[in-house]
């Protein structure tokens, strides 16, 4: 029997990312970026306000705002000026100004600055005005102005090869005015579901046929995962069709999952039906659920393939434990597994001994200590392991080492975080 992590090592290291792709920027979010896009223009390319107000000469005003006495005596007064508006440049101008010395010219947000303009006046701080404006405030040189390469000069690197593209770093591509950008692009994973007892969900089913749960289930957990996702549905288990249908899944995908195929008759028959393809091996591997699972690599380019129970829970969480990370180092990520915490038990855990526990577990957090506390959900000892509406609840995986048979309350234990919901 194999440990997980043995199994997981030779599953890794068949990860090959597809070949970096050039895509528009508005389809790279959440890819990874496959090259150090270098700027060739300063950003802003000009001077220009950063707020609505007036573009002045810092000298100019340098007295706004003093408190002085007047002549004669009497309390201090702020000192106000007045200075003529002599334009104004909207956002978009294409028509530079040059201001005098003494003037004021109107501007809006990212307006183009005046020649000479040094600092732009917030409209708080003076009256409004249009043909004159009172000055109540004084302004330094630099003061509201965003400056010729303030974000990024020629030469920066604005996205370095292996960032996740999110909102901020297509706004920049877009700044930077590429319209383009190679990207480690999704991985292709076909999803094949094996049996003569599964019916699509558009079917009633009859004595001794079940939904094909697997198929769709599995086509999103590698959606969640990252990778463009071919849902094959429900091929027959005679052995030219497998072998037709695989064949042909991979010249078009970098991963094909076969579920239902796991244990007894039906995995010698896949295997069987594959072997001129290349090599499958059915192992039982020292975890619970999906203890026995098959992996080999197919077809000239050695195509990753998994072959997974027929049971749902079991099929979902070899997925996670075992296909998930390959799509993510598909994918380019440095770290394709999930965060792992420590957590406290609210009640006790039953495990198998011998076998590396992933049990379906909601992880919660006290308000008073913000200390991780999590309950398992269902029971493997009770036969419960395959109820998918566990795993639905579930938003976390229990992580119980293969010599623990069960955990006490108020042990601690490893979890394993799933996607968030809402």
């Amino acid at each position: 029997m194999r440990s997980v992590e043995e199994q997981l090592s030779v599953v890794t290291a068949a990860a090959v990312a597809p070949r970096p792709v050039r895509v528009a920027i508005s389809e790279a979010q959440g890819l990874l970026c496959a090259e150090e896009v270098v700027t060739e223009r300063p950003l802003p390319g000009f001077d220009q306000a950063a707020i609505d107000g007036y573009a002045v000469r810092s000298v100019d005003v340098a007295d706004a705002g003093e408190l002085v006495t007047p002549e004669g005596g009497g309390d201090p007064e702020h000192t106000i000026l007045v200075l003529p508006v002599v334009g104004e440049v909207s956002a978009g101008s294409r028509n530079p100004l040059r201001l005098q010395p003494g003037q004021a010219v109107r501007v809006e947000t990212g307006a183009p600055l005046p020649t000479l303009a040094d600092a732009v006046l917030p409209l708080r701080w003076t009256d409004g005005g249009v043909s004159k404006v009172r000055v109540g405030h004084a302004v330094r040189s630099g003061d509201y102005v965003r400056r010729v390469g303030d974000d990024v000069q020629p030469g920066d690197v604005a996205v370095r090869t292996g960032a996740v593209i999110g909102p901020a770093q297509v706004g920049l591509l877009a700044a930077v005015g590429r319209e383009r950008v190679m990207v480690h692009p999704k991985p292709r994973i076909s999803i094949i579901s094996v049996g003569a007892e599964l019916v699509d969900i558009d079917r009633q089913p009859g004595a001794g046929q079940v939904y094909d749960v697997n198929s769709y289930a599995l086509a999103a957990a590698a959606r969640d995962a990252g990778a463009d996702v071919n849902r094959v549905g429900i091929v027959s288990p005679e052995p030219a069709v497998i072998r037709e249908i695989v064949e042909g899944q991979l010249i078009r995908a970098e991963v094909v999952v076969i579920t239902g195929a796991v244990g007894g008759h039906m995995s010698e028959t896949i295997s069987d039906a594959l072997s001129e393809l290349g090599s499958l091996d059915v192992h039982r591997i020292a975890m619970h659920p999906g203890s026995v699972q098959g992996f080999g690599r197919l077809g000239r380019d050695e195509v990753p393939t998994f072959l997974l129970p027929a049971n749902p829970v079991g099929a979902l969480v070899t997925f996670e434990i075992m296909v998930r990370p390959l799509i993510r180092l598909a994918l380019g990520k440095r770290q394709p597994m999930r965060r792992v915490i420590r957590a406290r038990t609210v009640g006790p855990i039953a495990s198998v001994k011998g076998r590396k526990g992933f049990l379906r577990g909601q992880l919660m957090r006290d308000e008073q200590t913000s200390e991780y506390l999590v309950q398992v959900l269902g029971s493997s000892e009770s036969g419960s392991s395959h109820l998918l509406a566990g795993l639905a609840e579930a938003n976390c995986l229990i992580i119980v080492d293969p010599d623990v048979e069960e955990l006490n309350t108020g042990d601690e234990v490893d979890v394993a975080f799933l996607a968030q919901r809402g």
